[in-house]
């Protein structure tokens, strides 16, 4: 299904059924197209896995609608994770925070944390919202390959893989989110990307970590 055979709405119609029903869909965000499955199906996860020649030990983030939804990926939200919440949120920042029970192992590749983010575009949280539940963030890109920014690119990639492509033309940011572990004592910046250093060190009023070696 493309975006120029289908509106706006029929097009997320089409995608939360799919992934109501274990579909694996690519979506624009506000930083690049996302390839998107529901984080509580394990099969579909497993899935978006092997569409992306990705490892079962790497992580794939979780994008939510709201604030408020750390409490519920998350085991333990802390004050830190909270004051970058509400300065960045939605946008292009990803927090990794411990995680909750309602987080299947395969989304955190066997680990004991979660990446989540809420992204600065109506298209994921509108599915989020209607699902009920957060959603796979992960690139839609084969492993090792360019990030896409239009839906074309996601199509020369994956092809026929993926259930369904939501065409929002290109994404504006066209740089992937800063990822920052808030598991410990400092945050770190794992990933520098959209939101600078110096933004996120001026709305903490503290210097962040390293990640680790």
């Amino acid at each position: 299904m493309t975006a120029t055979c289908a509106s706006h709405t029929q097009q997320l119609d089409a995608a939360v059924r799919l992934l109501r029903n274990g579909g694996v869909v690519a979506i624009p965000t506000d930083t690049l197209y996302g390839l998107t499955a529901a984080a509580s199906d394990v099969g579909a996860v497993k899935r978006l896995y092997r569409i992306k020649g990705r490892p079962a030990a790497m992580a794939v983030p979780l994008l939510i609608a709201d604030e408020s939804q750390l409490e519920v990926y998350s085991s333990c939200v802390p004050r830190v994770a909270r004051r970058l919440a509400r300065a960045f949120f939605p946008g292009a920042l990803t927090l990794v925070l411990p995680k909750s029970g309602l987080v299947p192992d395969v989304v955190s590749g066997g680990g004991n944390s979660v990446a989540l983010r809420v992204p600065d575009h109506p298209v994921p949280r509108t599915i989020v919202n209607r699902l009920g539940g957060a959603i796979t963030g992960t690139s839609a890109n084969r492993s090792g390959a360019p990030s896409p920014t239009t839906a074309q690119e996601v199509r020369r990639q994956l092809g026929s893989d993926v259930d369904l492509v939501v065409d929002g033309g290109r994404c504006r940011g066209g740089e992937a989110s800063t990822v920052v572990d808030v598991t410990g004592p400092i945050p770190r910046v794992l990933r520098q990307g959209s939101v600078a250093r110096e933004d996120l060190e001026e709305a903490l009023g503290m210097e962040l970590g390293e990640a680790a070696s």
